[in-house]
């Protein structure tokens, strides 16, 4: 092999200085001919490790091959086959798959998101979805995000009416707060608009616990009740000052960003301090940046920077866009009369490790400093909001924490109420097909049938089939 098959064909991105200055989209896609190129480095490996690292098992080895050939059409086909939210996916996922590529180890992975990215632009992605013949049963999803979708998405296939509830007045959950220069906007339209064919209803802005129970769906008639509710509540910080005016919660800030930033701060020259070092807290750092142009955006994380959560490629797309950052520091009060005017941090050091055997992070005495400031962002991640829900579904709390249900593949203590989630897009869309296949079973088992493969998407006699060499899932934690 030629030792140039070695580096991928480089991604379009404009510098930091340029992306810092809107919401622009700040990686642009690959030239048809250039995507052909990248295609042709994949060894078309005889065991697929990219497609076992897929949580969604989506067979990206096999639209690598087509776009190598120029078979475009081809290739979109294949990658909304297996994935309804393609489009969103294929700007936003971690490409888990790229980790395990065996072209990383003596060269760089090849570029699977953005070839998926080249397949629908280049291809005829625009595919309506064909349900099997009808069951005449009833499914309630409850939560319109991810997981929800993708169970909807397995269920409706096979031949289930299926109806998502969803809090918000909009679908997608936690996409929606996705920052522009990542997802234009229209991407879950797009993915969405490929579901027009299946018996599937949405009904927005009814919350779970307010308007509805999962019991109380039971007694409506739906058959089973999947919770895909997600971890949206913010945590807070619990320290003196949280409440002032100019503190915001993160995901909350980012929805309003996408939905109007006009006026969410004021004037410009904001000094704003992040608390976090995840990808949520890049979020909202890089979009105060981009609002906040004369001012300062600073994050501050507790621990050491090696040890931030936040995905490799986060940090290195916010290299040269202008952030501070400060490490090794925890926030003990945020200062203001009315209005914030500063955060007061202390240092931190490595303590014990937690019950998960990760490392904490004590305080350090005699060490507090303050930040001067007029805007705090708390990214300290997201909890369930179960609180309304009944005590009888006796849920357990993922790490994250997303409910799920304590029995296998979710099931709950209410027969025929089954939930789970998972920790990134295309985790929960896993997380959401394991969910519909197990209400598959439990349904047919209920009315005296078998559980039902998923079928060929688009109608087609033969459905689809695992990739040959496919030896079974790897995870990433």
């Amino acid at each position: 092999m030629c030792a140039f098959r070695y580096q991928r064909v480089t991604i379009p991105e404009d510098p930091g200085e340029v992306r810092a200055a809107d919401f622009e989209e700040i990686l642009h896609a690959y030239s048809k001919e250039e995507a052909v190129l990248e295609a042709q480095r994949c060894l078309q490996c005889a065991m697929p490790f990219c497609v076992q690292a897929c949580p969604i098992t989506q067979d990206c080895r096999g639209y690598i091959s087509l776009i190598a050939q120029q078979k475009f059409d081809e290739a979109a086909q294949l990658t909304v086959q297996d994935n309804p939210l393609a489009t969103v996916l294929c700007k936003t996922c971690y490409h888990y798959c790229e980790e395990d590529c065996v072209m990383g180890g003596k060269g760089t992975p090849i570029a699977i998101r953005h070839l998926k990215r080249a397949a629908l632009e280049f291809g005829n992605g625009q595919l309506m979805y064909v349900p099997s013949a009808p069951k005449n049963q009833r499914i309630a999803v409850v939560g319109g995000g991810p997981a929800g979708i993708m169970a909807a998405w397995e269920l409706c296939l096979r031949g289930y009416s299926v109806t998502i509830y969803e809090a918000e007045p909009f679908m997608g959950g936690q996409i929606d707060t996705i920052p522009k220069y990542h997802l234009t906007g229209d991407e879950l339209d797009w993915d969405l608009a490929r579901l027009r064919g299946l018996d599937l209803t949405f009904v927005l802005g009814q919350t779970a616990g307010v308007n509805f129970t999962p019991e109380s769906l039971l007694k409506d008639g739906y058959l089973a009740v999947y919770v895909a509710i997600g971890a949206s509540e913010p945590r807070r910080l619990g320290i003196p000052g949280e409440h002032l005016p100019g503190v915001f919660a993160a995901l909350p800030f980012l929805l309003a960003m996408n939905k109007g930033p006009e006026g969410l701060f004021g004037r410009k020259e904001r000094q704003v301090v992040v608390v976090g070092g995840g990808d949520v807290a890049f979020d909202a750092a890089r979009s105060s940046l981009r609002l906040a142009k004369d001012g300062q955006v600073t994050i501050v994380y507790r621990k050491a920077r090696e040890e931030m959560p936040a995905g490799a490629e986060e940090v290195s797309e916010s290299t040269g866009e202008g952030l501070h950052f400060l490490f090794n520091r925890a926030p003990v009060r945020i200062l203001g009369r009315g209005q914030v005017e500063g955060i007061v941090v202390q240092a931190s050091a490595a303590g014990p490790p937690d019950a998960r055997g990760r490392p904490t992070a004590v305080l350090v005495p005699g060490t507090e400093e303050t930040l001067p400031c007029d805007t705090v962002i708390v990214a300290a991640g997201e909890t369930a909001n179960v609180a309304e829900l009944p005590a009888e579904l006796d849920f357990k709390l993922s790490p994250q924490p997303w409910p799920e249900g304590k029995g296998p593949e979710g099931v709950t203590d209410v027969e025929g109420v089954f939930a789970s989630g998972g920790k990134s897009v295309v985790y929960a869309m896993a997380a959401g097909t394991r969910a519909a296949e197990a209400i598959d079973v439990f349904v047919a088992k209920k009315t005296g049938r078998r559980p039902t493969p998923r079928p060929d998407p688009f109608g087609r006699p033969v459905p689809p089939r695992l990739p040959e060499g496919y030896g079974g899932p790897t995870w990433h934690f």
